[in-house]
């Protein structure tokens, strides 16, 4: 093996269940990695995790067993900026895919097109410091800029409680915002509190879009089923329901396969599709949530047609 797993790494689930809930046709998987495998694809050096291999062909199967149409492939932090791995995935998924890069102040505009033409449309930011070390915001600024004219968006991943520090540069983006996992509430607080009702305002104020997704890194309750139904995660329905309520044309779903850095429990896939129907409680939200949304983002040349 060229790369040692992190110690205490989770794999991800190797046989997930069916889901009980049928996902429309259409849907998309709009939050997705790959890893690796680490000797096709090495790992960044400055990593501050090593995964165990977790490619394509695992990814595509994934999509196929839970009933997924298309997915948005999203660079991982384990490979830096080099996002060979994530362009391969979309590039052997044909149109059925799109990809978020990571890119460096210094990317050239060579590369950014050659990104383009692969299948890229945005750059995630990443301001989890556990995760990587932070771009400066001038960085984030100007990477923005550059971005801007291909038509793409930012993704941002932050945490609650550091909204208050990004908020005035994130807002003053040139380009759409996407926030990873609702920003990553804290779930044993009032869903009508001050905190989540500030990251609510924020995605109003600047017409952010929202990804209702990673039930399994926000929760305390955690796994279990409630009376024997496959509902888990009872915890983050709440929020998530609110997202989905107050800002329904505006909000994605995804599996975050494979899962990186959970310490706790290693979600089913089939279980997170099952959690669906319980923050999107009706046919039209739900649609809008898989189907609509994100095609109007990552294809809209179909979308509008």
């Amino acid at each position: 093996m060229l790369f040692t797993p992190t110690p205490g790494w989770l794999d991800h689930h190797r046989a997930p269940s069916r889901p009980a809930f049928a996902l429309p046709p259409g849907t998309v998987d709009a939050h997705s990695h790959v890893f690796g495998p680490g000797d096709v694809f090495p790992y960044a050096p400055e990593r501050k995790y090593t995964p165990t291999d977790a490619g394509r062909d695992e990814l595509f199967a994934l999509r196929d067993h839970l009933g997924v149409s298309r997915q948005v492939v999203v660079q991982a932090t384990c490979h830096g900026a080099d996002n060979r791995a994530m362009v391969d995935a979309v590039r052997a998924a044909g149109h059925r895919a799109r990809g978020i890069a990571t890119v460096r102040r210094d990317v050239t505009d060579a590369e950014l097109a050659a990104l383009h033409d692969a299948g890229v449309r945005g750059v995630r930011f990443n301001f989890l410091k556990r995760l990587v070390d932070a771009a400066p915001l001038d960085d984030t600024r100007e990477i923005a800029r550059r971005i801007a004219g291909l038509g793409w968006h930012a993704v941002v991943y932050f945490e609650a409680d550091t909204l208050d520090e990004i908020e005035g540069v994130l807002g003053g983006l040139p380009v759409p915002l996407v926030v990873d996992h609702m920003g990553r509430p804290d779930v044993t607080r009032d869903v009508e509190g001050t905190e989540f009702s500030r990251f609510l305002r924020f995605v109003d104020r600047h017409d952010v879009w929202v990804k209702v997704s990673c039930p399994e890194r926000l929760s305390v309750t955690g796994p279990r089923a409630l009376d024997g139904e496959r509902h888990a995660y009872t915890d983050v329905v709440p929020f998530a329901r609110r997202v989905v309520s107050e800002f329904g044309d505006r909000v994605l779903w995804g599996t975050d396969w494979p899962h990186p850095n959970l310490t706790d429990h290693m979600p089913d896939d089939g279980l997170l599709v099952d959690h669906v129907p319980h923050v999107a409680p009706t046919a039209d939200a739900q649609h809008r949530l898989l189907v609509d949304n994100p095609m109007r983002l990552y294809w809209p040349e179909e979308a509008s047609s």
